[in-house]
């Protein structure tokens, strides 16, 4: 008897640790965010509800910062009026929220030189190989934006798919 009933306590608690642990899928029920407003040269991001914001991060970019992405494979960070047009809970940076581009005019762009825009931007976290890599070299993505995980947990609860992203040099 006293043996099923340390089985019982053990069961619980553990059932009990697992309801405890965070998860990375925060709520969030605060003003609307209206614009993400990415300034490159700062290596700030802001959330904007109308001309108020709500938060501010330091970012990491592109590993090669300066300019705007044109090709596939080049490191730039785009730069210009985009949208937040997808999400990916199991990103291998932690979250990532998606950035629409490229655009029809860098598409169009990259393909008059014969080249391949890219895509796959985001806005993620770090992860196990950025937080080595962000150790390392500040900007270090591929093109994206890249804060630390805690923070893209907010972005992702806080920012919405169709929200502009306007990302300046």
């Amino acid at each position: 008897m006293q043996r099923w009933f340390s089985r019982v306590i053990l069961i619980g608690l553990v059932l009990g640790l697992a309801a405890c642990a965070p998860s990375k899928f925060k709520r969030y029920n605060g003003p609307p965010v209206t614009e993400v407003l990415v300034q490159k040269s700062e290596r700030k991001m802001y959330l904007l509800s109308g001309n108020r914001a709500l938060k501010v991060y330091d970012i990491g970019l592109g590993n090669e910062p300066i300019g705007h992405k044109q090709f596939e494979g080049d490191g730039k960070t785009p730069e210009g009026m985009y949208f937040i047009d997808r999400r990916n809970p199991d990103s291998r940076y932690h979250l990532s929220v998606g950035v629409s581009y490229p655009n029809p005019a860098d598409t169009a762009y990259a393909q008059s030189l014969g080249m391949r825009a890219g895509g796959d931007i985001f806005i993620h976290g770090q992860g196990p190989e950025g937080r080595a890599l962000s150790q390392v070299r500040h900007d270090w993505t591929a093109g994206c934006i890249a804060v630390r995980d805690e923070e893209v947990e907010d972005v992702y609860a806080m920012v919405r798919d169709g929200t502009p992203i306007l990302i300046t040099p």
